[in-house]
């Protein structure tokens, strides 16, 4: 476990440096790098070794037989020392209360997630079903307790989409915002941050996870920015669109406040 770890920081750290040298290429490749640094840390290099001798050359790895005469020789040895009880009492016991804060801190992550999927399965099954002609996925209209846009599933993905929001957007930013979300779709986001939120449940204690954790969102947000604006719509709408979004989710917490 604790070789995983080592390794899988080390990993972290050159793909930390490889984003650093490809600042400048598309956001697409670094999220790709911070996407394989997520998943070392649920592939231990024993895993990886293993496969590999298995597809190994069977010739390399018999090992030459020789003729050499067998005797055997009773050697008299003394009997071994058995070993300290106490040692092994107090390691024991330490390994059990790790391994319980471990336990009640993936309960904790994990009950965190379970709950705000709870909240969007419920906004899914009361939000409205909207006509979009030209979308693969069902958009819906969901009620005011979702504040901003978003893909829900992997297999038949549902984009959600806050009323108040749709209110406020032009038809021209309406398509900014829905071509941005279906880039997302494409490149099968939702999948990806489910992965890693199974590494934040069991690496919960690793600082260097959660950091990984939000760059792929920077990354992959930015990866569709940039989809978008070269492929599918004016970059001025857009812009406009993404700003209008992010101020109505920034005031949208005070509109709501009781005092």
């Amino acid at each position: 476990m604790l070789n995983h770890l080592w390794q899988s920081t080390l990993f972290a750290g050159a793909v930390a440096l490889l984003a650093l040298l490809f600042r400048e290429n598309r956001a697409q490749v670094r999220s790709w790098l911070w996407l394989g640094a997520s998943l070392k840390f649920l592939i231990p290099f024993s895993i990886l070794l293993s496969l590999g001798s298995r597809f190994a050359p069977l010739s390399h790895s018999v090992a030459a037989q020789t003729d050499v005469p067998f005797s055997a020789v009773e050697i008299v040895q003394p009997f071994p020392a058995m070993p300290a009880l106490h040692g092994r009492a107090s390691f024991a016991w330490i390994f059990a209360a790790a391994l319980g804060v471990w336990i009640c801190g993936l309960a904790a992550v994990a009950t965190i997630r379970f709950r705000a999927w709870l909240r969007i399965r419920d906004a899914g099954r009361s939000s409205i079903l909207l006509d979009v002609p030209g979308c693969g996925i069902q958009v819906r209209c969901s009620p005011p307790g979702l504040l901003e846009p978003g893909v829900v599933g992997f297999f038949r993905p549902i984009l959600l989409l806050p009323e108040s929001l749709l209110e406020r957007l032009t038809p021209a930013q309406f398509q900014a915002v829905l071509a941005h979300e279906m880039c997302h779709v494409h490149r099968r986001d939702n999948l990806a941050s489910a992965i890693h939120m199974v590494v934040e449940a069991i690496y919960w204690f690793h600082p260097l996870v959660w950091w990984i954790g939000s760059r792929m969102v920077d990354e992959r947000e930015r990866a569709c920015d940039e989809e978008v604006c070269s492929q599918l719509c004016e970059p001025h709408e857009y812009a406009k669109a993404i700003l209008d979004i992010y101020r109505w989710y920034l005031e949208s917490p005070l509109l709501c406040s009781a005092g």
